[in-house]
């Protein structure tokens, strides 16, 4: 079996494993995630914050979305460009946010584009992540391009239950 194999194989066991998490579970993962988050010292020092919008069954980030803005930081959000390819935006408020490719809410494309290396801190989704950190995302690359240029704070999310041993 392939590495490409391993992956598309570990993620649909992930999604299988995900649609079977009770609610009440997912929203109290969901609220303790956001408070440990936003209780780091790399977040309380941060003046820029990307994070992305989730959706679906995805961890909720609309608390850490609104609690970055209410904390008068800069908040930046992804915006798909091209194929595989995203860039960040600024925003001032989550009402700019329509839905974009994929139908993940997305800024305006008008919106401040801003660099990784004007980033302090980024909050990135995966489907699973091991406990060192490593982690599995949806298999489009978008952030992995992206990290490849990133040298700041990164944080993963991923609930306990879909945890690995090894990614």
């Amino acid at each position: 079996m392939t590495i490409d194999e391993e992956k598309q194989q570990l993620r649909a066991t992930i999604r299988r494993l995900s649609a079977q998490l009770p609610f009440r579970y997912r929203e109290a993962a969901d609220r303790a995630i956001a408070r440990h988050l936003l209780a780091l010292p790399e977040y309380r020092s941060a003046g820029a914050v990307f994070c992305f919008v989730s959706a679906g069954r995805e961890i909720d980030t609309r608390p850490i979305l609104e609690q970055t803005l209410a904390d008068g930081k800069m908040l930046c959000i992804p915006l798909c460009v091209a194929d595989g390819i995203m860039e960040l935006r600024a925003i001032r408020d989550l009402k700019e946010l329509f839905p974009g490719a994929y139908g993940i809410l997305e800024p305006p494309a008008d919106s401040p584009a801003l660099s990784p290396d004007q980033i302090d801190l980024a909050v990135i989704p995966c489907v699973t992540c091991s406990r060192e950190g490593r982690r599995l995302g949806r298999g489009g690359g978008y952030y992995d391009r992206w990290l490849e240029h990133f040298n700041g704070f990164r944080v993963g999310m991923c609930r306990n239950a879909v945890l690995q041993d090894k990614v």
